[in-house]
């Protein structure tokens, strides 16, 4: 799933970015909370048109889920390497948090 949710996100394809998560997934990302998948997808189609960012992954840690991505687009300091932190459920991602 997680290799679904990067090449969603290279394709800013928010419907297919969003499908990857459970019904009531939360992520985390720039201080704020997004709750479910209403708010999931309109959260990732927002930063979609304002960041246009994509991510290549460089590393993985399989034991804690956590992929490590160098992350560029139309932000301050890009590129960067964020940490994504994956909690996965029957295959979906039920949480998500991003930090630097």
């Amino acid at each position: 799933m997680i290799s679904e949710l990067v090449k969603a996100q290279n394709e800013f394809d928010s419907a297919a970015y969003t499908n990857c998560f459970t019904e009531n997934a939360e992520v985390f990302d720039e201080g704020k909370t997004h709750n479910g998948k209403a708010e999931i997808e309109s959260w990732i189609d927002k930063a979609n048109k304002e960041y246009h960012a994509t991510i290549v992954p460089v590393g993985y840690d399989e034991e804690a889920n956590i992929l490590l991505a160098k992350t560029s687009g139309n932000f301050p300091g890009s590129p960067v390497i964020l940490k994504y932190h994956f909690q996965l459920s029957d295959g979906y991602v039920k949480s998500l948090k991003i930090t630097g």
